[in-house]
């Protein structure tokens, strides 16, 4: 038998052997016959596709005659019985007597359709013979005999048939419909579920019916909303708008369902950078029914609400964004000196000149520059932080601090002003541009709308052609380059990495040529970090929109700004010192920024392994011979003055990139003439005394490049360590494969800790937390203790790498992989010693080559160095990622302090700052923890990232950060402010998104409470990022800080508010008691709060008359008391705090209650008291410490 494709054979329903390629001898043609198989045929044979070609016709044509007969057969008797009709006397048989029924389905199916015809038949022929005729004589005609007749030949088991009556017809029918009543029977069976099926049909097509009716409502609905919008001229709206407001509806809708999530996540959106790309009514609507058509009614009419009001935001965002072009237009016309920077003292003061020259009315509208978030958190007075809400003198101080020379205005006066110009051109110019500065505003490319004006171009043009040097040196400098291109450019748009990588290289191109690609690569590790950073002295072009924006509110009418701005314009006055000296200053920032970038192109240059660190003798040895050693007091002035400065440098001799621009400027400012010259004198004649080959450069560049990813995994890790450990094995690995002979490594990284599981064995131990993954097994979570054998600690206590080159032969190396042969452990051993930013181990990083098998895989002085360049790098991200850890643990500590005092704040967001993952996007906002108003939180472990161009209706993050300063804004009906966490340098790593609801503000109390918590919030921040630092020793204030050279990152939150209320304490005195002490019967909550301090102190005087008594109560109110309170540690060992008797005393007095008694001196000591208590539970608890930052040996 041929064979057929086997896909054809499917199709025609057929079966046939699958064919191969095997030729088939007679003998297995004969064995197969017997064994009743088919020979296996070629796949090829020519016929067999014919032949299945024509059993497939003629399967396809017996198929269809079947189906023609069987329509035939159907359609005739339709025909028959429209002719003839069914008897419905047959329906006679239907009873509802169920006892009966089996007996009249067996008639009706067996008996009556053969007996009837014969009684029909038996009727028939006695009307024909005229049987009953009553005068005919009787007949030899047997009525019985012919129906048995009749019966016997019509016996239905031999096939004769004769053609149903009426009654017949009906009688079937009948016995059809008793059948299905019959329980159990086949055709009961079938009945019901054909019955189910018919029911479930309808019901199908009823809800299809309701679907269908509710999605047309739906878009009808959509369609209505899509009128909402503010359209343009082509009636069409920017899809990237709509995608935003999509992306933002879970977390604006209260509990999202996983549905919700699932259809606004779980759906890929194609996301569109531009606002190019545009919807009509049609397309929005089917756009996004493809995202809602699976919501509940409730949901759809929650997207609908939201859409409303993300159409308001826009709306509201195009006409915000022609006062920031009107404000960027002042920016311009007062940068007198083209410098990309204004005074901030001098706005600040104009400012508050304009509030209070203002009506009471445009008052109400205008935020208050004496209050944050005009001025600063640290620029706030301690007695207005943490005094009365109607204290005012501070009002008046910070006013007289802030009012400048300048000429006072009556309110007519400033009313009067107007903008210079021609207002209708420039309010055209500004209407018909709006979309392309909204697309600016929120963060897109200004190469696609060409949305820059032609004023911006023109002072852009005028201020490069007058002083073209300076705008080369501000843009030099990685803080100022952000504000000065926007300057020139985009308002707010940001310029990209490859201009600036010119620019920097046209500042640079003097000195330090051989330096330019090491200076290039640097540059392009710093293309994403062009964030502005605040400065309270001076405000570049974001930062002054910022301010005048968050000084205007939302309420201000368009006559109102322009007045404003008129005034700022004309008030605005610079004298030529004043320009002088701001522009010395910006040239000097960015001298300073060419120097750092130069240095550390030399520190590479030197450090040609990556190590991470130079040797101090080699570098001064080679320093001794400049000027042919006439300059050697000099050098050996400034290696003590480095020394002083980094004491760890006379221990390890080691020099890092910052020890190392700091030798040279030190020794360069021991010269006599121009520092900057002498500086380029030094890295010239560096440069010269080290030659690297072009391989050795570009290992070099490779080395760095992997470097740079350890760290870059940190900063975008979300603080887990796990991509850390994944990238440093990643080095080491790509490493030994391009640099090490393609060596097979081991990796493992232990940590040092303190030993409480034996301490008989050792104070400390080391914990393996992490390996590569042929070594896991044996390696991961093993401890090493003291008295066990290995090199590792020898190399902690050294702090110097410990290299065996063959393991077989040293004798004291411990292998936790006890499955390998005595005889296959060969190899070598590396083992270098993880150092902090002061040189302190915590750690080891350890290589082997065990699974090698090659003779030679003994470690290299090269790869030993750039492994100690892996080691520092490591160090790095890890004690980075240790910040992010105690930020964020701080955090926790600030808003559990905060959630009792401020309930009508509804949530609080807080993200943190992650590098771009492309030059597209030049950061990323990571969400971290989110805390509601009942004060649960939620800690996101997986990754939620916002992306500017992603999340254009929550833009006011983004600008939040490129200012550093604080934003109030109104965003889906619900107002919001973003308060950022800045780093020493001045810019944001973390921000603050607090929503209070619908109400525009918080209650004074709770406004007070929240300044409060985020002052001390920034000083704990800054306090984590100061302990990381080489050059300066942490500053321990509590006892519970520096105990076993730990930090906990609450403690830390807690201490700055201690130090604060010392401070309040510090400058009360007798008068400020004298109204307490006035008391002959004081108020219990003032009797208890006095109570509660003294019984601080002294325990023992619970129940005497020293605490229940007022009388000595009262005397106890003096400067020594005060003193007592300042020098008071709650942590101290020798302290012994009961705090049960310090509840008993404050529970039952409400915060409320302090407050409005009105004193002070209540407040203050009752907020102390809490904040001893807050303590001594923290330190009881012997919460989780700080990872350690070193053990020193």
């Amino acid at each position: 038998m041929a064979a057929q494709p086997e896909a054809a054979a499917q199709t025609a329903g057929l079966k046939h052997p699958k064919l191969g390629g095997k030729k088939v001898t007679a003998t297995e043609t004969k064995r197969n016959q017997g064994n009743a198989e088919l020979p296996c045929l070629s796949n090829y044979a020519p016929w067999k596709e014919r032949f299945y070609e024509k059993v497939q016709q003629r399967c396809l044509s017996l198929q269809e005659a079947k189906v023609k007969t069987i329509r035939a057969q159907k359609a005739k008797e339709e025909k028959v019985k429209e002719r003839e009709p069914c008897d419905w006397l047959s329906k006679e048989w239907f009873t509802e007597a169920k006892e009966s029924l089996d007996t009249r389905i067996y008639l009706l199916d067996k008996l009556l359709p053969t007996l009837i015809p014969g009684v029909e038949k038996l009727l028939m022929e006695v009307e024909r013979k005229n049987v009953l005729a009553p005068d005919k004589e009787p007949t030899g005609f047997n009525p019985i005999n012919f129906l048995g007749e009749y019966l016997m030949r019509h016996n239905p088991h031999y096939g004769i048939s004769t053609k149903p009556g009426w009654y017949r017809r009906g009688m079937e029918t009948v016995t059809e419909e008793l059948k299905t009543e019959m329980p159990g029977a086949t055709s009961e069976r079938l009945a019901r579920m054909k019955s189910e099926a018919k029911n479930k049909r309808k019901e199908r097509e009823q809800v299809d019916n309701t679907k269908s009716q509710v999605e047309e409502m739906r878009r009808e609905a959509l369609a209505t909303q899509f009128k909402e919008w503010t359209v343009d001229v082509s009636g069409r709206i920017p899809v990237a708008l709509v995608q935003s407001a999509l992306r933002s509806f879970p977390d604006v809708v209260a509990s999202p369902s996983m549905d919700v999530r699932k259809a606004i996540y779980g759906r890929k959106l194609e996301i569109v950078d531009t606002l190019g790309k545009k919807l009509n009514i049609d397309e929005f609507t089917e756009y996004v029914h493809s995202y809602t058509e699976h919501f509940s009614n409730d949901l759809f009419q929650a997207i609908l609400k939201h859409l409303c009001q993300c159409a308001d935001d826009f709306q509201e965002a195009v006409r915000r964004d022609m006062w920031r072009q009107m404000f960027t237009d002042l920016f311009l016309d007062c940068d007198y000196g083209k410098v990309g920077l204004l005074d901030r003292q001098k706005i600040l003061a104009l400012l508050l000149d304009f509030y209070d020259r203002s009506p009471v009315i445009a008052k109400r509208g205008f935020c208050d520059p004496r209050q944050w978030p005009i001025i600063e958190l640290q620029e706030i007075e301690l007695a207005d932080l943490w005094g009365g809400l109607d204290d005012q003198e501070v009002c008046e101080e910070l006013s007289e601090k802030l009012v400048l020379s300048q000429t006072d205005f009556s309110e007519g006066e400033i009313s009067a002003y107007q903008p210079v110009g021609d207002n209708r051109q420039r309010t055209y110019r500004m209407t018909t541009s709006v979309r392309e500065g909204l697309l600016e505003q929120m963060g897109t490319s200004e190469a696609e709308t060409g949305g820059i004006s032609k004023e911006e171009n023109q002072a852009a043009e005028s201020s490069d052609a007058e002083d073209a040097p300076v705008a080369k040196v501000v843009k030099e400098t990685p803080a100022r380059k952000e504000s000065f291109s926007r300057q020139r450019g985009s308002q707010f748009g940001q310029q990209t990495s490859s201009e600036t990588r010119l620019q920097d290289e046209d500042l640079l191109q003097d000195q330090g040529k051989d330096l330019h690609p090491i200076m290039a690569e640097i540059q392009n590790r710093w293309a994403s970090r062009t964030r502005s950073a605040f400065d309270e002295s001076c405000l570049n072009l974001p930062q002054f929109v910022q301010l005048m924006e968050t000084f205007v509110g939302e309420d201000i009418s368009l006559p109102t700004v322009k007045r404003l701005i008129a005034f700022i314009k004309e008030e605005y006055k610079q004298t030529e010192e004043e320009k002088m000296e701001q522009l010395e200053k910006v040239h000097r920032i960015s001298r300073l920024a060419q120097r750092k970038l130069l240095l550390e192109a030399l520190f590479e240059k030197w450090d040609n392994n990556a190590s991470g660190f130079l040797d101090l003798e080699e570098v001064d040895a080679v320093l001794s011979t400049f000027k042919e050693g006439v300059e050697k007091e000099a050098l050996r002035k400034a290696k003590k003055h480095l020394c002083s400065r980094y004491p760890q440098l006379s221990r390890v001799g080691k020099l890092s990139p910052k020890a190392f621009q700091a030798f040279l400027e030190l020794i360069a400012s021991e010269f006599s003439g121009d520092e900057d010259e002498a500086i380029g004198n030094l890295v010239e004649f560096l440069t010269t005394s080290v030659e690297r080959s072009h391989m050795a450069c570009l290992q070099s560049l490779a080395r760095r490049k992997w470097l740079h990813n350890i760290q870059q995994a940190a900063e975008t890790s979300g603080a887990s360590m796990e991509p850390v450990y994944k990238a440093v094995f990643e080095a080491l690995s790509q490493d030994a494969e391009a640099h090490g002979d393609n060596k097979k490594i081991s990796a493992y990284i232990a940590l040092l800790e303190e030993n409480q599981l034996s301490p008989a064995r050792g104070q400390i131990l080391l914990r393996y937390v992490a390996c590569t993954a042929d070594d896991a097994p044996y390696v991961l979570n093993q401890i090493l203790y003291r008295d066990m054998k290995g090199v590792s600690f020898a190399a902690v206590e050294e702090g110097k790498p410990i290299h065996v080159p063959r393991v077989q032969l040293h004798g004291n190396i411990h292998f936790w992989n006890y499955d390998r042969p005595v005889e296959e452990r060969r190899g070598s051993l590396l083992v270098l010693p993880l150092h902090d930013a002061r040189w302190r181990v915590f750690g080891i990083l350890g290589l082997d080559t065990l699974w090698d098998q090659c003779e030679k895989t003994i470690f290299l002085t090269h790869e030993i160095s750039f492994y100690q360049g892996v080691s520092q790098a490591f160090s790095k991200a890890y004690h980075y990622v240790c910040r992010l850890e105690n930020f964020l643990q701080m955090t926790v500590t600030a808003l559990d302090w905060l959630y009792p005092r401020a309930p009508s704040i509804r949530t609080v967001i807080t993200y943190l700052v992650e590098p771009g993952k492309d030059k597209t996007c030049d950061y990323a906002l990571r969400k971290v923890i989110t805390t509601d108003n009942r004060g649960q939180k939620e800690i996101h472990s997986s990754p939620v990232l916002l992306l500017r161009k992603e999340n254009l209706l929550r833009v006011y993050l983004f600008k939040c950060i490129d200012s550093s300063e604080v934003i109030h804004t109104s965003v889906c009906g619900e107002y919001h402010t973003a308060v950022p966490l800045c780093d020493l340098s001045g810019q944001a790593l973390g921000i603050f998104d607090i929503s209070i609801g619908h109400r525009q503000k918080l209650p004074p109390h709770e406004h007070k409470d929240l300044q409060k918590m985020l002052k001390m919030a920034q000083a704990a921040c800054s306090e984590i990022l100061k302990m990381s630092l080489e050059e300066t020793e942490p500053t321990y204030v509590l006892e519970a800080e520096h105990v076993a050279n730990l930090r906990h990152a609450g403690i830390l939150f807690h201490q700055f508010m201690l130090r604060d209320l010392r401070e309040c304490i510090r400058k009360l005195d007798a008068e400020s008691f004298a109204e307490i002490k006035s008391y002959v019967e004081p108020p219990a909550l003032v009797h208890n709060i006095v109570k509660a301090v003294l019984l601080l102190f002294h325990p023992d005087w619970k129940g005497s008359e020293k605490t229940e008594n007022w009388n000595q109560c009262k005397l106890k109110l003096d400067d020594n008391l005060i003193q007592e309170i300042y020098c008071f540690d709650p942590t101290a060992a020798s302290v012994q705090v009961q705090a049960e008797l310090l509840l008993d005393c404050i529970t039952g007095v409400p915060r409320a209650a302090v407050r409005q008694h009105g004193s002070v001196p209540a407040e203050h000591l009752y907020d102390w008291v809490h904040t001893c208590l807050s303590l001594v539970e923290m330190t009881s608890k012997k919460a989780p410490p700080l990872p350690p930052f070193g053990i020193q040996f």
